[in-house]
């Protein structure tokens, strides 16, 4: 758990690295992290005129895994399910959410994500940060 907390922890600490330009990123161009619990690409991250940090990203996540045990960080975040479902943990209340669900939990809130599909399943996810 501590290597994906790490892992994690590298994206968030670059999304103040540089200014987020305007334009469309493929998914064939986002920057692409095999990681053990799935495939996390990151679209877009840095800071932008409005805020201190914007990350965008997927996460292809493995049938029965979870990016990390439910946890908390300082941004906003929302959550869309593209496909497949999972349990989604805000506060301690499970919901059970599928495609085209979405998710929003406000900074420092306890949350969680685990794929209880056979397959994997997909989500996009947008965090930032207020100046």
């Amino acid at each position: 758990e501590s290597v994906r907390r790490k892992e994690l922890a590298a994206h968030a600490a670059r999304s103040e690295a540089a200014q987020v330009p305007d334009g469309v990123v493929t998914r064939e161009k986002a920057k692409l992290d095999a990681l053990a619990f799935g495939d996390l690409r990151v679209y877009r991250e840095g800071n932008t005129e409005q805020l201190k940090g914007l990350t965008v990203g997927s996460l292809e996540l493995k049938a029965g895994q979870s990016p990390h045990p439910p946890h908390t960080h300082a941004e906003e975040e929302v959550l869309i399910i593209t496909d497949g479902r999972a349990e989604i943990s805000i506060g301690g209340k499970v919901t059970i959410a599928g495609p085209g669900d979405v998710m929003y939990v406000g900074s420092n809130h306890l949350h969680g994500i685990v794929n209880k599909s056979p397959a994997p399943m997909t989500f996009y996810y947008v965090k930032w940060l207020g100046r």
